[in-house]
């Protein structure tokens, strides 16, 4: 036997609980299926800086009431070098837009718990078998054994490593740029040590402090692609971050206990087209993109929007052209997003020493700062691709 439903979603996290919510509203029939259990689901901490597109449309669809109680408005970002520091205000330049600082974590929570108020099915436990993409039917495996699922389409909002983007046929261009730079994510039970996110460019590498919470910050630090983040024991990932955030000179960092040590490579890849028969993909399904520049859960709400709008349109209204064109729509707005993430990546690492042009690749990373500090064009133009996609 079958499980039939009209939407078939791969996947719990942002991507796959926006599309499921937006869809249950319209009052389309949707199955959520995810290999995590609830628990994992809801406790994983990723991603917590919303950009102002993805605030509107979780306010426009009534799934903003948490953030808006539990979120703050964010604005500032600075820069720590060797010839000293600045802060941009980015709140006041470009288009006068801020980001929203709200856990994932707490997010999906949210979503979840709307979800199942909107009448949505969400089975969680479950591991997807196989996918088929022209008939939009997965094989599964659960606690019960194993069964099968379909829908009239299938979204997979499975992630990077998910089983959705592999069902994608061989003539689907696969782009993908390993960008050579490793990051040890830290998180921390420790306030924010100053009000602004934070990035930090040393000789040693790179560090950043970004807040999640009241009473916990995410700390990056740049590492070796082989490290083994056990060896970064709790001493040595602070004393690491005092001599790159230079406290010496900028004032102590807030501690507190390390609850999570993880590398973070930091790769590129795009699917192009992000569609094929009746599977349509979202999130890091559809493209993955380095966290240098907070893109990747804003992108999944961007996409999420655009394929419930144009599956409402086709299953309602029977107008299959919003479909059609999903592709078209998403991929130039992945692209930019993806553009500002490598300019990121650019300002804020120098080239391995061995490199044949590191020196001069680490003059220019200067030349950059420089030009951030000094030209408002060039802030303005910062403002608005930091928060927008």
């Amino acid at each position: 036997m079958v499980d039939q439903t009209t939407v078939l979603i791969v996947g719990a996290g942002p991507a796959g609980l926006v599309l499921g919510n937006l869809l249950r509203a319209a009052g389309i029939g949707t199955l959520v299926v995810e290999r995590a259990c609830r628990e994992q689901v809801r406790t994983r901490a990723r991603a917590g800086f919303l950009g102002p597109h993805s605030a509107r449309v979780l306010t426009g669809h009534g799934l903003g009431a948490g953030m808006l109680h539990g979120g703050r408005p964010h604005g500032l970002c600075a820069f720590r070098g060797g010839n000293g520091g600045f802060e941009l205000d980015y709140a006041r330049l470009g288009r006068g837009e801020v980001h929203t600082v709200y856990p994932q974590q707490d997010l999906v929570t949210d979503l979840i718990a709307e979800y199942l108020d909107r009448g949505g099915e969400l089975r969680f436990g479950t591991t997807v078998t196989d996918v088929d993409a022209r008939t939009a039917t997965i094989g599964y495996r659960d606690a019960n054994g194993t069964g099968r699922a379909a829908g009239l389409f299938l979204a997979g909002c499975d992630g990077g490593n998910g089983v959705t983007r592999p069902a994608m046929p061989a003539a689907v261009t696969r782009h993908s740029q390993d960008h050579g730079v490793a990051w040890l994510a830290v998180l921390a039970e420790a306030p924010q040590s100053m009000a602004a996110v934070t990035y930090a460019i040393h000789d040693d590498g790179f560090a950043g402090h970004m807040a999640r919470g009241p009473e916990v910050t995410r700390y990056y630090l740049q590492v070796r692609p082989d490290d083994d983040p056990e060896t970064w024991t709790d001493d040595r990932i602070w004393a690491a971050l005092d001599t790159r955030m230079r406290t010496a000179e900028f004032g102590p960092l807030r501690r507190g206990r390390i609850t999570e040590r993880r590398i973070v490579h930091l790769r590129s890849e795009v699917v192009d087209p992000i569609q094929h028969e009746r599977l349509f993909l979202v999130g890091d399904a559809a493209s993955l993109i380095s966290p240098s520049a907070a893109k990747g859960a804003n992108l999944a709400i961007m996409e999420a929007e655009l394929l419930a709008r144009a599956l409402v349109d086709a299953l309602v209204r029977d107008d299959h052209s919003g479909l059609a064109a999903y592709s078209r729509t998403c991929l130039p707005r992945i692209w930019r997003a993806q553009e500002f993430s490598r300019w990121m990546i650019d300002l804020l690492h120098c080239p391995p020493a061995a490199t044949a042009d590191a020196d001069f690749q680490c003059a220019l990373r200067h030349a950059r700062l420089d030009s951030l500090r000094d030209s408002h064009a060039h802030q303005n133009f910062f403002a608005e691709h930091y928060v927008g996609i």
